[in-house]
C-alpha cells in the first residue's frame, strides 16, 4: 500500500470512487437517492486551486481511497477538503494510514481544519475518535460559514467544523 501523487491517469477513477464513498454516506442515513451528492464540479473546484495536493492510497495498481488537501505555506494552516476510503475497502483502517501519512508528509503543520455534514456520524467519529481532530463550530442556518458565498457547493448545509492543532 502506498499513498502517492494523483496522476492524471487515476483522476477520473478518483472522482468516481470519491462520489461513489461519499454517496454511500449520504444514502446510508437517508436511503436511496437519485441526486448526486458530490459533483464533479465540486471535486474539480478544489482540484484546480492553486494550493491544491491530492494523493490516492494504492494496492497493486488499485485505488483504496485518497485525500485532497489545501496546503498554505506560509501559514502553516491546512485545510483537508476531501478524505474517502473506495466503499469496497472501508473498515480496514485505510483513512487512518492516509491521514497518518499526510501528517508525515507536511510535519510544519500547525493546525489542520475540515468540515463534515451534520448528519455523517460515521465521519464525525473517524475526525474525532481515530484522528483526534475537535469539533469547533456547527454552521447552520442562524451561523453560516462566512468564507462561503452563496455559489459555494456546501452554502446552507448544516455541517460541523473541525481543527486538529498539531504545535503548540
Amino acid at each position: 500500500m502506498a499513498l502517492i501523487k494523483l496522476q492524471d491517469k487515476d483522476s477520473a477513477e478518483f472522482k468516481r470512487l470519491m462520489q461513489e464513498s461519499f454517496q454511500f454516506g449520504y444514502e446510508e442515513v437517508f436511503g436511496k437517492s437519485d441526486e448526486l451528492i458530490l459533483p464533479e464540479k465540486d471535486i474539480d473546484e478544489c482540484l484546480k486551486k492553486e494550493n491544491s495536493h491530492a494523493y490516492v492510497m494504492k494496492d497493486n495498481n488499485e485505488i483504496l481511497g485518497g485525500v485532497v488537501l489545501e496546503i498554505n505555506e506560509k501559514t502553516q494552516h491546512n485545510l483537508l477538503d476531501f478524505l474517502f476510503v473506495n466503499v469496497h475497502c472501508q473498515n480496514k483502517g485505510i483513512g487512518q494510514r492516509i491521514w497518518s501519512e499526510i501528517e508525515t508528509l507536511y510535519p510544519d503543520t500547525e493546525i489542520w481544519e475540515t468540515c463534515t455534514p451534520y448528519f455523517d456520524k460515521r465521519n464525525i467519529h473517524f475526525y474525532v475518535n481515530r484522528l483526534e481532530f475537535h469539533i469547533v463550530e456547527f454552521y447552520n442556518g442562524k451561523n453560516p460559514d462566512e468564507d462561503w458565498d452563496e455559489n459555494h457547493p456546501m452554502q446552507g448545509q448544516e455541517m460541523f467544523k473541525f481543527k486538529k492543532i498539531m504545535k503548540k
